[in-house]
């Protein structure tokens, strides 16, 4: 997956709530159109980043999780 990203964000081993509240901090910080990758191991996250950007005006570009993480390439709205 080829996209440009502004901002990464390792939020590995932390578990729910902390994984959603330290991306929105992160988007609250950016630009509109910049790209935030986050890389989370909660299991809660994919439910939790797919409700929030379908609330919000935030966008998943790009959704992938193997074995040990789960990767979202968001960009802020």
């Amino acid at each position: 997956m080829d996209i440009n990203v502004d901002v990464m964000l390792d939020l590995s081993g932390l578990q729910c709530p902390m994984p959603l509240l330290k991306t929105k901090l992160a988007l609250n910080n950016m630009l509109p159109q910049q790209i935030l990758k986050v890389v989370a191991t909660d299991p809660g996250s994919e439910k939790d980043f797919h409700l929030f950007v379908n609330q919000s005006n935030h966008q998943i570009l790009h959704f992938q999780k193997d074995q040990r993480a789960y990767f979202y390439w968001i960009q802020k709205g």
